[in-house]
């Protein structure tokens, strides 16, 4: 290390210490300064220690130390380098005066030692072609690179206090320079001064952490890369008032003349790039071939999420199987919180590169086998993206590929949002109809459901196609695919409508064709033109029978076990909001185990040049030839028809396999007679014993004897208790005719004389809940059964007479 670089802290005496070779102690790598200072700075520290530089290394905080704290008659300051993932070592600042290290300066020190630790790990890359802690001994010349300055810029005069460093940097002369923050800017590559102006705009304040890099042509015509890391104190009304910052060199950024050219055909592509995906593509394509990738993926960030656009290859298996677990869409999407590396990365805001085997999440475990470069993507002084590129065999990260990386990230990331204002009428319809359909199907006993929506790729306008899977009581689940009329924002709203009302009507245990009917007039009485067509199933999982309703819309595809196929003959009534009083006839289905059921929108068997008679026969096709091992590529099998898409396209697919250990149920009419709870304990003990459900018998009758009560006790009319055994959970359920929901008490004093029993069933319970029915609602407990409980078939299985 030279003293360029450690100099540039300002301080009278400064230092680097770094993991030694072998032991892994700390070992002083270089000073600078120090005449006339007292530092007492030992050549060696074991971690395991308890000297301020093991402290500050261990933990990763800051230490600000006195004569008082052992700083041996001088101020002192201890600032770890690196994060918690990766500790690169540590810096130690001495000065004489006992003020020394007031708030702006401690800021710029903190600063300057993260310059230094992305210049380490810079340097690491370099030399053993990895991201590792720099070790004593591996360091040398390299790290001149990093020689940098400070300054502050007060807001409100535009007057800049820039030291010896940063004005070498820029290349101009100390007595040129004029105290004014535009004769900096002048020197910035036009391309670059917007992110430099937008640290200071409000709700953008810098990250801490965050690295800025960007471009200066000095008075030579030579183009530098620089990078900034500064803070925004603000006043105590809460404006910005200054800026600390430091800013380095960042020669290490500066590409080969083979990356100038694919930066420069890069910047050529995404100038015509009008929308988010072809952004995207190109942004694949210039990285994937000259990096040798395996993977490639960009993900725009909205809010809470990590919105894929694009990614290379496509298909689903060669990605993270938690990413196929919310595949809803052509693309998947992750919530952040799920995806820490990436969250840090993007606070870092500079390339992160992980080795092979580091230890990740396992939404990103597998995408990088032999190395993972992540890639936040800045605009407008925020992040708007990150681009994933991970390697199958182990990969030597170099300095140039990292050159090639952080000017890909600031095209990219302007690109994307240059195509947002351009195309923002679309970005705002897609992002509507994403957040109306399911964000994750259920899993369901006895089969497994699948699902894909596509936009067109003719037009802007998105359409109103959806999809829903919703289970129901009883071992019943609903299968629901619909399409409203048109492409717009009103095509999207009216689906997310009419999708919420056939949920509700479902849930409420209405039949299949009364949900239908319903539905329909809830459409006809919204005073739209719109109209839209349905296809309802109602399954049976334990039986296997199935019931269609189907309003206007393209009837199913049902794949048998032995591998043919068949168009089903389900009897349709008019689509939905055309008619007030259509009716919608129930067709009945029995499914055996391995039927595979394919419902889909007319967008996937019917284009401007493909009659539909014609795209069903295809549909049908490819759909007895896919593998009805994997529901999730049968969709994705049968969504490969459809390249060129003049319409939206929704698939839902279950295969049922049918539950090989069926539910045991029994009913009781309960009685309304003063003891009327102990006769229901009374069938529960029987119902059990003949059951062999044992362990749980005391817990069982007291969650019985709290739900009868309530419905005894609040209610009017029938009461019925169900008894429902299933694999390792008894379920008490019990049906009264108030639709009045319970309520939880939020406390209950030790004096009151009710308000316990929904607490004591909270208690006892796995799970527990209230459902509406027709005219009335069903409270349900759910209690998990011991190991080795077994399922008996027998029993009181049949409804007891009251």
């Amino acid at each position: 290390m030279t003293a360029r670089v450690l100099g540039s802290s300002g301080t009278e005496l400064t230092a680097v210490y770094v993991p030694a070779e072998g032991d892994g102690d700390l070992q002083l790598a270089e000073t600078v300064g120090g005449a006339g200072v007292p530092s007492g700075l030992p050549a060696r520290c074991a971690l395991s220690g308890d000297s301020p530089i093991a402290t500050a290394f261990r933990t990763g905080r800051t230490l600000w130390l006195g004569p008082a704290e052992g700083a041996a008659n001088a101020p002192m300051g201890v600032l770890p380098l690196g994060g918690d993932a990766q500790r690169l070592g540590c810096l130690v600042v001495v000065d004489k005066a006992t003020d020394a290290f007031g708030p702006d300066r401690r800021s710029l020190l903190e600063l300057h030692a993260e310059q230094v630790a992305a210049g380490l790990e810079a340097l690491a890359v370099r030399v053993v072609g990895r991201p590792q802690a720099p070790r004593a001994g591996r360091l040398g010349p390299g790290l001149d690179t990093l020689r940098g300055g400070a300054f502050t810029l007060g807001l409100s005069t535009g007057r800049i206090d820039a030291d010896a460093q940063v004005l070498e940097l820029f290349g101009i002369a100390p007595e040129e320079f004029d105290g004014r923050v535009e004769t900096l800017l002048a020197r910035t590559a036009p391309d670059d001064v917007p992110a430099l102006m937008a640290i200071v705009e409000p709700g953008r304040l810098p990250s801490p952490g965050q690295q800025l890099s960007f471009r200066i042509r000095r008075h030579n015509g030579e183009l530098r890369w620089l990078s900034l890391r500064c803070r925004v104190p603000a006043a105590a009304d809460g404006t910005p008032e200054r800026v600390l910052g430091v800013v380095a060199d960042a020669a290490y950024l500066r590409p080969s003349a083979d990356e100038v050219a694919i930066v420069r055909r890069l910047s050529a592509a995404l100038a015509g790039a009008t929308t988010i995906r072809e952004v995207s593509r190109v942004v694949v394509e210039a990285l994937r071939a000259p990096l040798a990738a395996g993977r490639v993926a960009v993900a725009e960030l909205e809010a809470d999420r990590f919105v894929v656009t694009v990614l290379d290859p496509p298909e689903p298996g060669a990605w993270p199987e938690e990413w196929r677990s919310e595949w809803r869409s052509e693309w998947p999407d992750a919530a952040r919180h799920r995806l820490p590396t990436l969250e840090a990365a993007l606070r870092a805001g500079h390339v992160a590169l992980w080795p092979p085997g580091a230890a990740l999440e396992p939404g990103l475990a597998g995408i990088g086998p032999g190395g993972l470069a992540v890639l936040p993507l800045p605009a407008d002084g925020r992040m708007v993206g990150v681009c994933l590129v991970g390697w199958e065999q182990e990969h030597r990260f170099g300095p140039e590929e990292r050159s090639l990386l952080t000017a890909t990230a600031g095209l990219a990331g302007q690109a994307l949002v240059r195509a947002h204002a351009l195309d923002a009428g679309h970005e705002l319809t897609t992002m509507l109809q994403r957040s109306l359909l399911p964000r994750k199907l259920p899993k369901l006993p006895g089969g497994v459901a699948a699902a894909r929506y596509l936009p067109a790729t003719v037009g802007l306008e998105v359409g109103g196609d959806w999809y829903d899977v919703i289970p129901l009581s009883d071992g019943h689940v609903a299968l629901v695919i619909g399409d409203v009329e048109g492409h717009s924002a009103g095509a999207a709203t009216i689906m997310g409508q009419m999708r919420t009302a056939i949920r509700a009507y479902a849930v409420e245990g209405h039949p299949p064709d009364v949900v239908v009917a319903h539905t329909n007039r809830l459409l006809v009485g919204m005073e739209t033109d719109l109209f839209a067509t349905c296809c309802y199933v109602d399954l049976d999982m334990e039986e296997g029978i199935a019931w269609f309703v189907r309003a206007g819309h393209l009837p199913p595809l049902l794949r048998h076990p032995d591998g043919s196929t068949e168009e089903m003959a389900i009897a349709g009534g008019p689509p939905l909001g055309v008619v007030a009083d259509g009716e919608f006839p129930l067709t009945e289905v029995g499914l055996a185990p391995g039927t595979v059921l394919a419902l889909f929108t007319d967008g996937l068997a019917e284009s401007a040049h493909l009659p539909l008679e014609h795209g069903l026969r295809r549909v049908r096709e490819v759909f007895g030839a896919a593998d009805p091992g994997d529901a999730g590529r049968v969709a994705d099998d049968l969504l490969g028809s459809a390249k060129h898409r003049h319409d939206d396209v929704a698939v839902l697919v279950l295969r049922y396999d049918g539950m090989r250990v069926r539910p045991t149920r029994a009913r009781w009419a309960v009685w309304r007679l003063p003891d009327a709870v102990m006769h229901a304990r009374r069938f529960t003990a029987r119902t059990l014993r003949s059951w062999q459900v044992t362990e749980e018998m005391d817990v069982a009758l007291l969650v019985v004897s709290e739900l009868v009560t309530n419905a005894i006790a609040h209610t009017q009319g029938e009461v019925l208790l169900d008894l429902t055994l299933a694999a390792d959970r008894l379920r008490i359920a019990v049906n009264d005719a108030s639709p009045r929901a319970p309520v939880k008490p939020v406390s209950v004093d030790w004096e009151s004389t009710g308000g316990r029993g929904l607490l004591l069933v909270e208690a006892m319970s796995v799970a527990w809940g209230s459902v509406p029915l027709s005219g009335g609602k069903q409270v349900w407990s759910e209690i998990g059964l011991q190991p080795g409980e077994r399922i008996a078939r027998g029993g009181a299985g049949g409804p007891a007479e009251g």
